[in-house]
């Protein structure tokens, strides 16, 4: 059998890695010759994962220039997660439950309120780029989690040193002058994304046990919707809504926003779906380490965000940090056979 530590960084690796991806999907992984001939879209495909999510760190900071960031979340995954559910319902998907209702609302939670609505808070305080980095993390906190919760009883040289690595290198980003009240760095911001990515993480772990559809598209749609609804109530709560001016809003944030919608949300997600059963889990995964190196590029280029050598170094630090964590997970167990190991069980069915 896999162990308990496998299988949880594995269902990481298929609910999203790197915070902007979308909601806990469940999907077994059986590859068919046809879809292994499907060159030009795998291409598509991937170019969406790798570019179209790297790529919304940047579109969050912009949006959030001139929309409140929880209420431009909200308004973010409420329309794209119902949008998503009708097309599922229109293709003959049986209506979920209201168990099923209650565990997408609370994952819902976990995963946008907490995660996303953390992240855009902090992009008013901290560079896209450094954002995305904070937020590779994510696998460190998965591992945590785990332990804590007991699925975990032995993490393993190779953790161990992925989560000693990782934090060295989240401590090389935010540098010692980050304690300081004149640092270019926003303490604050940089703890409310390292909060954002450890809320991701909770939902994750929480996922692997909830009552949630079998159908990938569905769940994430579920979870889409009632996140959306649970930032948009945090927003009228926390006064956003006497901050929103609809004649201030610019065309750069509600682009931004309408991009986030229909790219990050929805074009990208169809396509992690579709690779999920057309591609390796491995070679899915990448997107983990390619999603941070395209946030700060696009950072640099577009945003006038500084990549000093301190960048350089934690880049590679936290990413070395998530590769020890991933090869893991990637080991095949040794008494199942290679095309056992191919077959990943769909996590909540």
């Amino acid at each position: 059998m896999m162990t308990d530590q496998n299988s949880t960084i594995r269902s990481l690796l298929r609910s999203g890695q790197v915070l902007e991806i979308g909601a806990q999907t469940h999907v077994r992984h059986k590859i068919s010759s046809s879809s292994r001939g499907a060159g030009p879209r795998l291409i598509l495909a991937f170019a969406a994962i790798y570019l179209i999510w790297g790529s919304t760190y940047l579109a969050i900071r912009f949006a959030v220039e001139s929309i409140p960031p929880l209420l431009m979340m909200g308004v973010r995954h409420l329309v794209a997660g119902s949008l998503l559910y009708a097309w599922v319902r229109l293709r003959g998907t049986p209506a979920p439950r209201l168990g099923q209702w209650i565990s997408a609302a609370i994952a819902g939670a976990l995963l946008f309120l907490g995660a996303h609505g953390s992240i855009a808070w902090a992009e008013q305080r901290v560079p896209s780029g450094l954002a995305a980095l904070l937020s590779a993390t994510l696998p460190l906190w998965v591992v945590l989690l785990a332990r804590f919760k007991g699925r975990d009883r032995h993490l393993g040289w190779r953790a161990v040193l992925g989560l000693i690595v990782g934090f060295a290198g989240v401590a090389i980003l935010i540098g010692p002058d980050g304690l300081h009240s004149n640092s270019q760095v926003s303490l604050l911001g940089a703890a409310a994304v390292l909060f954002g990515a450890f809320m991701w993480g909770l939902g994750t772990i929480y996922a692997q046990d909830a009552k949630l559809p079998s159908s990938s598209m569905l769940s994430a749609a579920m979870q889409m919707a009632t996140g959306g609804i649970s930032l948009c109530c945090a927003g009228l709560l926390t006064g956003e809504a006497t901050r929103l001016h609809l004649a201030t809003v610019t065309a750069k944030s509600a682009l931004s926003l309408a991009y986030l919608i229909v790219f990050g949300s929805i074009i990208a997600f169809t396509a992690f779906t579709w690779l999920n059963t057309a591609s390796s889990p491995t070679r899915v995964s990448t997107f983990a380490y390619v999603n941070p190196l395209v946030a700060v590029l696009l950072g640099w280029a577009l945003a006038d965000e500084a990549i000093g050598v301190r960048t350089v170094i934690a880049t590679a630090v936290i990413l070395a940090s998530v590769a020890l964590v991933n090869r893991r997970a990637h080991e095949p167990p040794k008494l199942k056979s290679r095309v056992e190991h191919e077959e990943l069980e769909a996590v909540g069915d």
